[in-house]
């Protein structure tokens, strides 16, 4: 505690690589003038984690915490008072994966899936990636069911209906988006999607004679490859929203959910289908990258002052942005591996160690040296980015929502959010994950 307290009324110095946060020293940097007083807190911070937890729960409260400290002045006094709630409910969205089959596929995509780098296959606006990818179609009386298509003709994408004798058809990109926003998007999170045979009559101007329609339907073939980038742009209106209003709720649920949605999307193997090395004979090498090699390295060797948080001009393209340089890590986290793997001796690759009173099998902790050393500094700069980019939607928000106030007292759960957290973890410990699981 004298330490401590000295650190904190000593006027600003140079703080350098000799110090050491929780028993382990910083990673040695070129010296940098940094308050004292932000030097203990991130040393608070580095003490307080678990080191168990993977990436899933250790490392989203631990960039959602470092978040904090990239904000300007008039956020974050605010975003201080209510820190451990920020950290605390960084892992909601995992938990609701136990609650909702609809949860899981926000915290990834498999982007490869659609095709190679830069897929130019996947539109970046949402409605149009869903439209194109969703199939929708009618059962005629007869018993024979016709789907609709998008064809192109002399440069006039159209969407087109086979009836036999011809086709019909109606402009896509006015008519049949209008058609597909005001009687499917309402539809998402519903098991079926229903469609009405008069509304398509109507999209293509014909009478019940000439488009006999016993029922019609669409079925979303997108949207369990994961929808991550489309998710980002959602929850930074919501949290503008929040702001504007005043919401203090509304604000600390939606940060701290927010600031998981964007770990994700910082984690290579989120962005693509092989996200556990499955297709490869790798499996596992999801927690290996996101769990085991931080929780041995991330508190001994990493660097978490990021700067300052920054204004985000084009959230939509600065997401995809943050996706697309994950996907571009994939090959690496896999072939580096597998290199390894066939060099490295067989019987020093997984070693057996005690956690919570289980033994578990996991990485040898010279196995992961190795990969973390291969690796080259990519999972901490991840991480880094994470944290910078967390920070950054954050002061986006408060910016577009015209920098209110938040000279707010700290936030205490009301009694219906408490009963419905615990709800969420009754869930959580029935151990039934809905929708895909994430390792």
């Amino acid at each position: 505690m004298e330490r401590l307290r000295t650190l904190l009324v000593q006027p600003a110095r140079m703080i350098r690589s000799s110090f050491t946060c929780a028993g382990a020293p910083l990673k040695r940097v070129r010296p940098f003038r940094v308050s004292p007083f932000v030097f203990v807190l991130v040393c608070l911070l580095l003490a307080g984690a678990a080191p168990s937890e993977r990436w899933g729960f250790w490392g989203h409260r631990r960039i959602n915490r470092l978040a904090v400290f990239t904000l300007p002045p008039e956020m974050i006094p605010f975003f201080k008072q209510n820190i451990e709630y920020l950290t605390e409910h960084a892992v909601d969205p995992d938990k609701r994966r136990y609650a909702t089959r609809h949860e899981a596929v926000r915290h990834y995509i498999d982007i490869d899936h659609w095709g190679k780098a830069p897929f130019p296959e996947v539109p970046r606006n949402w409605t149009d990636a869903l439209m194109k990818f969703t199939e929708v179609g009618l059962l005629q009386p007869s018993g024979d069911t016709l789907l609709l298509s998008r064809d192109t003709v002399d440069g006039r994408v159209l969407i087109s209906l086979d009836l036999g004798a011809g086709k019909v058809q109606a402009p896509y990109a006015s008519a049949y988006r209008s058609f597909f926003q005001e009687n499917l998007m309402p539809q998402y999170y519903e098991d079926e999607w229903r469609v009405d045979c008069d509304t398509l009559r109507e999209l293509f101007g014909l009478s019940a004679e000439a488009l006999p329609c016993a029922s019609a339907y669409a079925v979303d073939h997108f949207s369990e490859y994961g929808i991550l980038p489309y998710h980002l742009p959602v929850m930074q209106r919501r949290l503008t929203e929040a702001f504007r209003r005043k919401d203090v709720p509304a604000i600390l649920r939606t940060a701290a959910e927010f600031g998981h949605y964007i770990g994700d999307g910082h984690v290579p193997l989120h962005t693509t289908e092989n996200y556990n090395g499955q297709l490869t004979n790798q499996v596992g090498i999801h927690a290996f990258w996101e769990s085991r090699i931080p929780e041995l390295f991330a508190d001994r060797e990493y660097d978490y002052f990021v700067g300052k948080a920054d204004y985000i001009a084009d959230p939509n393209a600065y997401y995809w942005e943050v996706v697309l340089a994950s996907h571009a890590l994939v090959d690496s986290v896999l072939h580096i591996e597998r290199e390894l793997s066939e060099t490295f001796p067989e019987d020093k690759q997984y070693c057996y160690e005690e956690r919570l009173g289980r033994t578990i099998r996991t990485q040898c902790k010279e196995y992961a040296a190795a990969y973390h050393r291969r690796l080259s500094g990519m999972v901490e700069q991840r991480l880094r980015d994470a944290v910078h980019a967390i920070g950054s939607a954050w002061y986006t928000a408060w910016v577009d929502a015209g920098q209110p106030d938040l000279n707010i007292d700290r936030y205490e759960l009301s009694p219906g959010e408490a009963e419905e957290l615990r709800a969420l973890e009754e869930r959580v410990q029935s151990g039934k994950q809905q929708g895909r699981a994430h390792e």
